[in-house]
């Protein structure tokens, strides 16, 4: 029990021997790093057999995050509104409180605690913002009631 919160994410290293959080060069990952003034790249989320995609923020934190993928983690259920997990290292953070959460944000709450929301709510915390999920719709249903299994991983833009 006293290692709950540690054993809520629970990564697998098969395809990324390096999981604590890179500290190296921006070029240091696999070449997709290039800085983009518009985002940090798209994000494959797999819930089930059900994929969503999400669009990266262009911030130190996406940056780090994206040198995580790929990811799978077992998300769990917290206030019937949000998934979290602990990564396996902290990530840069820039917090502040958005006042608002909406579906499908995804954020960091401290420097390694992930969140994907599921429900739009008003909120007095503060997370640094990852990212958002694009197209929302069965976002709720794919995540279910209870603890379940997502896969992060990053995908090239297709333009």
């Amino acid at each position: 029990m006293m290692i709950t919160s540690l054993s809520a994410c629970d990564t697998d290293d098969t395809n990324n021997p390096k999981a604590p959080v890179p500290e190296q060069p921006e070029n240091s990952g696999n070449g997709n790093e290039e800085d983009d003034p518009e985002g940090n790249g798209t994000l494959k989320i797999t819930i089930g057999s059900t994929i969503f995609t999400a669009n990266l923020q262009n911030n130190a934190a996406a940056t780090a995050f994206r040198k995580l993928l790929p990811i799978t983690t077992t998300m769990s259920e917290l206030n019937n509104n949000e998934k979290y997990c602990d990564l396996p290292g902290s990530l840069p953070t820039s917090a502040s409180n958005p006042g608002t959460i909406q579906n499908g944000d995804l954020m960091l709450y401290g420097s390694r605690t992930l969140v994907l929301f599921y429900k739009s709510f008003s909120t007095s915390y503060s997370y640094t913002p990852l990212g958002k999920v694009d197209n929302t719709t069965g976002l709720a249903s794919a995540l279910g009631s209870g603890n379940v299994t997502v896969t992060f991983e990053s995908e090239e833009k297709g333009e």
